[in-house]
């Protein structure tokens, strides 16, 4: 049987058959709750959802009504004749607010000619640039080319409807930018594409492509080459891989905290009280009150987090000689006994604040309390979050991030093509940079992959 999709504004699909666990907690259906009920993806929010539904139809003689739901955007799929495939969500977005991959050099040029970018759809997990999965697949499906052309038909169908310039999505997995970027034809008549669409042909009529664009990330292993690439036994075990000079720094950081008389302690998920939750949030809201902004996220996401998700939650806290709490890193963690991540378990530094000023505190609080906690729970990697070459000479190793986009009108075409490959290259000579000033001894070293 084809497949087919129909467009959905609501969650209602959730209930419609068995979902696979999701390869990172940013997109279990519990934080995607949290998202909405608080408020922080929704109309008010500029982050307007809708659901792309992939799926086979059971009963060929409903064929016909299944095709009809594509025409506009419904409330719920009739049930009893889908059987769920995929779900893609895709945001209706008048900004760039929450995405960590920028194009508003696009923006610019549109309004050099006259031309509206906004609005503009968007597949991501709000507001977290770490790259993990964009697609919800039901227990036994894969995602593959055909699921994908239909989740994009799906896509091309809602920009049609709402005058979308174009679709991004963000920190996708490698396998779904590959795919992506395959299925669909590298390069287009312009002359043609331009003249149908001033014609009046739809551009969801066009084979349009897909482009890649390429950022950098830093990630931690818990990988040490120096014992058969074993796990670390422990913090000390780590630092034996570093250059010695770089040993030193990073000791002497750890101990300019304590100096300070400043302790830290870690807790997970229901030792977590409201108290801590109060002075964690208190923390959040300083690191944009000192930029004149308002955080994205409300107190109560996060107790919301703490009631729905709580195994996989881990604050970290300092504390003054009072014992006051003066500064909080929230991370998230998969389940290392989860039946989707196996030995891939990682935790990801999402959330930090300070009170004050406090000598080293950033690095021990959102670097090395993370690196600790990563090796006592067996966790494989350590995501500290986006940007920072400061990641890099602590051991976070460059790693390569994929977004995709698809550009509606074909007058724009050639110019954003030719920008995402010089992009890409600049990127990947970012990569080999960085990748050079690691601080890892000779015997530690990881090869360099050029495409990882």
């Amino acid at each position: 049987m084809s497949l087919e999709y129909a467009l959905i504004n609501d969650t209602s699909w959730q209930s419609q058959t068995e979902w696979q666990t999701p390869d990172t907690p940013f997109m279990s259906f519990a934080f995607w709750q949290a998202l909405t009920d608080t408020g922080a993806i929704g109309e008010q929010a500029g982050w307007l959802p809708i659901f792309i539904l992939v799926h086979r139809v059971a009963d060929a003689a409903n064929s016909a009504d299944s095709e009809d739901s594509t025409d506009t955007l419904v409330d719920s799929a009739a049930e009893n004749t889908l059987q769920p495939v995929a779900v893609m969500p895709v945001f209706i977005k008048g900004h760039h607010r929450g995405e960590f991959v920028f194009d508003h050099a696009w923006a610019e040029a549109y309004a050099r000619y006259g031309v509206d970018y906004y609005p503009r759809l968007v597949t991501s997990a709000p507001y977290t640039p770490i790259t993990g999965q964009r697609v919800w697949l039901a227990k036994g499906e894969t995602l593959n080319e055909e699921v994908l052309k239909t989740a994009i038909a799906g896509i091309d169908d809602i920009a049609q409807q709402v005058g979308a310039s174009s679709w991004h999505g963000l920190f996708v997995t490698p396998e779904l930018a590959s795919i992506a970027t395959t299925s669909m034809p590298t390069e287009i008549d312009v002359e043609h594409a331009i003249a149908a669409q001033e014609s009046g042909v739809e551009s969801a009529a066009i084979e349009l492509p897909i482009f890649e664009r390429q950022g950098c990330q830093f990630l931690w292993q818990n990988k040490d080459l120096l014992n058969d690439s074993k796990p670390f036994a422990d913090f000390d075990a780590f630092l034996m891989t570093l250059k010695a000079k770089k040993r030193k720094t990073i000791r002497a950081e750890r101990r300019k905290v304590g100096e300070q008389g400043i302790s830290c302690q870690r807790k997970c998920g229901n030792d977590i009280t409201d108290e801590d939750w109060q002075a964690f949030y208190h923390c959040y809201v300083m690191t944009y009150a000192v930029r004149g902004q308002k955080p994205y996220l409300t107190l109560d996401f996060f107790m919301a987090l703490a009631d729905s998700m709580p195994e996989h939650i881990m604050l970290a806290q300092a504390m003054d000689a009072d014992g006051e709490i003066i500064a909080s890193s929230l991370f998230l963690y998969d389940k290392a006994d989860s039946d989707n991540v196996d030995d891939n378990a990682t935790l990801y530094g999402r959330y930090w604040g300070a009170l004050g000023e406090y000598d080293s505190l950033h690095f021990e609080l959102c670097y090395y309390q993370g690196l600790e906690f990563a090796i006592e729970q067996g966790l494989r990697y350590f995501d500290p979050g986006t940007q920072g070459e400061h990641k890099l000479v602590r051991g976070f190793i460059p790693t390569t991030t994929h977004s995709i986009h698809r550009i509606y009108d074909a007058r724009f075409v050639p110019a954003i093509s030719d920008f995402c490959a010089k992009d890409r290259l600049h990127m990947a000579q970012y990569r080999q940079q960085a990748f050079e000033a690691l601080p890892f001894n000779a015997d530690n070293m990881p090869d360099f992959d050029i495409n990882r």
